[in-house]
């Protein structure tokens, strides 16, 4: 039988649930608090990171290349074009690239799809597919099927492009959104604090003090009148005439943003940014531009995104053992001019380049005549010394 309630016995409520509050003046909960929620595309820091490296892999020229005795060529046919000219009927190969980029990024969390289409055996299109309509299911085994709008895939039969594999489903993406989330609220509260404080009503830069018996001082229209008579002027420069019984004026110097120390931290925060993205610190705002950081960043960021698109391109849509897809990755250093030219003119003549391709690398037009290779006389074979022409005599 159950147990009777007993009766005129009051218990005491339980909580609801644990809550926090505070006070706060409505202008200084604007200024301090930040609600609702931002994506990670929507932080400036993050999003110009993200744009650079998407603008400048989706930049490079994409070669298909061929293993061969003599060292390796590229081969110039009807998939090489499709693959670097318009690997989709809708788009370029620069927009292509960046979709796919910016996806593995942000919205993929480290994981970006592209659906293939054939037709008789030929590439038709690369369709890059959204990261909403994209999952990815474990199959047993270390294997994994690809869902793209409910429908089933096999690894083999779409191009999954892979960043920071986890260490338990190696096939699969991690992204960088975890690490970036408290950075992005840090700055997105940073942000909402200084709009606030700029925006703030209540900072006057200066307060007259009024002598309260004075009679029109009673309502708002006689206090216009009292600054009308005595504080406006007309001309620039016009020094004011004040009863010094009645009137007394305050300079008043609010905070600024350097007080509240806004400045440290945000530049705190878009270094992470940086370090997380693994991007140069000018890039995001940062810091000043150095060549040596750029070169660094084209090698340790870069080149390893490129490495990861330019294989699964490989292994998926080549038959040949022998082609191979590669970025032209060296177009992205910095170089200037002077250094190219002398580079350049010291592999001329020890016979290394022709002079076409010397001039191909300063962005100059072939010209007859400089196709063969060339080589200055002493620089000859150690057995053929005694030949020269100058030793005959």
């Amino acid at each position: 039988m159950g147990r009777k309630k007993q009766s005129g016995k009051k218990t005491r409520a339980e909580p609801a649930g644990k809550a926090v509050s505070f006070l706060c003046s409505p202008a200084s909960y604007d200024v301090l608090c930040e609600t609702g929620y931002t994506k990670l595309s929507q932080n400036p820091e993050i999003i110009a990171a993200v744009n650079k490296i998407a603008d400048l892999i989706s930049g490079m020229t994409l070669h298909l290349m061929a293993n061969t005795e003599n060292g390796d060529v590229r081969i110039r046919n009807e998939l090489s074009k499709k693959v670097d000219i318009s690997p989709n009927r809708f788009t370029t190969r620069k927009t292509f690239l960046a979709a796919v980029v910016r996806t593995l990024l942000l919205e993929g969390d480290g994981n970006a799809v592209v659906l293939p289409k054939t037709e008789r055996g030929y590439l038709e299109d690369l369709t890059p597919v959204p990261a909403e309509a994209v999952s990815f299911v474990p199959d047993g085994e270390g294997g994994y099927r690809v869902v793209v709008n409910g429908k089933m895939y096999s690894p083999a039969d779409v191009l999954h492009f892979v960043l920071n594999p986890s260490p338990r489903e190696y096939w699969r993406g991690t992204g960088c959104r975890a690490t970036l989330k408290e950075t992005a609220e840090n700055l997105r509260q940073a942000n909402a604090t200084k709009k606030g404080f700029m925006e703030s009503k209540w900072k006057p830069s200066m307060i007259v003090k009024v002598d309260g018996m004075v009679e029109e001082f009673a309502s708002k229209e006689g206090r216009s009148r009292l600054l009308e008579q005595y504080v406006e002027s007309t001309k620039a420069g016009e020094p004011w005439m004040l009863p010094a019984e009645q009137f007394e004026v305050i300079e008043v110097r609010p905070l600024s943003l350097n007080d509240i120390a806004i400045a440290d931290s945000v530049r705190m925060d878009r270094r992470a940014v940086a370090a997380v993205l693994d991007v140069p610190p000018f890039v995001v705002g940062e810091g000043e531009y150095s060549e040596a950081e750029w070169n660094n960043f084209i090698n340790t960021r870069i080149r390893p995104i490129c490495k990861a698109i330019e294989q699964e391109l490989t292994k998926k849509l080549l038959l040949s053992p022998d082609w191979y897809f590669r970025f032209s990755i060296r177009s992205l250093y910095s170089y200037d001019i002077r250094t190219l030219s002398e580079v350049g003119a010291n592999l001329y003549t020890r016979g290394i380049m022709t002079g076409n391709e010397v001039r191909d690398w300063m962005g100059l037009s072939p010209k007859a005549g400089l196709d063969e290779l060339v080589i200055l006389e002493n620089y000859i074979p150690q057995g053929m010394i005694g030949e020269q022409k100058k030793l005959e005599k």
